[in-house]
């Protein structure tokens, strides 16, 4: 009984909705051309509806997880629609109405800076990705800037930079070294003349003690020594070596005789013949002629 009642529910509830939709204006359809529009209130009407489908295709495609193919389609679609609302958009100024166009929104990458380049895909003008369509293979690289490469100066520009201020021959034109090098001088100038008045002071003090009288022979002799203590240790230095130099010259001795030039040149001719008799003569040859010098008492 109860399956019965709820089959005529059902078909009431058909009956009842069929009756309302057969009340209702049939549905319109969106234009296939825009030109095909004559009324302003009517190609507002198809671009604020194409506008909220762009807006759920654009949500839908945030989600990661649809998968490359979902995410490509949908980019498409999007694509699709906004050609066909800039399409509108042209046939309502055509009417007089506003141009929407100007307001436009811009294309952007990852991070959300404009993309000056309004086609970077190559896809046809104006084809841009939204959402995760993006973080596609080969769509990422398309919004990645290329690194800087630094170019290599060459020696050429190296020396086109160098001019006199380089070697130092402007430091003095803007009056800054002078400000720096005046106390500087002055310093080193006081420093050197107190340096150069304690030395005179200890100058003054050696040539009053080192005043002495030597006597020699019974004769007073009054002899002054002025020179500084450094200088009479040098001169005694010298002097100390030019005497072993000395000493060493006359200790030498010659205990054999030494050769002059024609003793070493004889001795060298010598040489180089036993050279020649040794590779070129045979050895019964050089037993004879060792027998003959024997026999002749020649030594050599």
């Amino acid at each position: 009984m109860a399956r019965n009642e709820e089959k005529a529910q059902s078909m009431l509830n058909r009956y009842i909705t069929l009756k309302a939709e057969e009340k209702k204006k049939p549905k319109e359809r969106r234009p296939f051309l825009a030109s095909e529009c004559r009324d302003l209130a009517e190609a507002d009407k198809w671009r604020q509806q194409i506008m909220r489908e762009i807006g759920r295709k654009v949500a839908e495609i945030q989600n990661e997880g649809l998968g490359e193919h979902r995410l490509r389609d949908l980019n498409d679609e999007i694509n699709k629609l906004i050609r066909e609302k800039s399409h509108w958009e042209r046939r309502i100024v055509e009417l007089g109405g506003p141009n929407y166009a100007k307001h436009s929104a811009k294309m952007t990458d990852l991070e959300g800076n404009i993309v000056d380049v309004p086609n970077p895909s190559g896809r046809g003008p104006g084809y841009r990705y939204f959402g995760a369509a993006k973080k596609l293979p080969g769509v990422r690289e398309l919004f990645e800037k290329p690194p800087e490469l630094r170019k290599r100066r060459t020696r050429y520009d190296i020396y086109k930079r160098i001019d006199a201020s380089y070697y130092g021959y402007r430091d003095d034109e803007d009056g800054v070294l002078e400000k720096v090098e005046g106390p500087a001088q002055e310093n080193m100038r006081t420093a050197k003349v107190k340096e150069w008045k304690r030395m005179e002071e200890i100058r003054q003090e050696a040539r009053r003690g080192a005043k002495e009288v030597v006597t020699v022979g019974g004769a007073g002799a009054e002899v002054l020594i002025e020179g500084e203590e450094d200088v009479v240790e040098e001169e005694r230095r010298m002097q100390k070596e030019k005497e072993e130099t000395e000493r060493k010259e006359r200790e030498f001795v010659v205990h054999v005789p030494l050769p002059d030039e024609k003793e070493i040149e004889k001795m060298i001719v010598e040489k180089k013949k036993m050279e020649l008799l040794q590779k070129y003569a045979s050895e019964e040859l050089r037993e004879e002629q060792s027998e003959a010098k024997a026999m002749l008492n020649i030594q050599r």
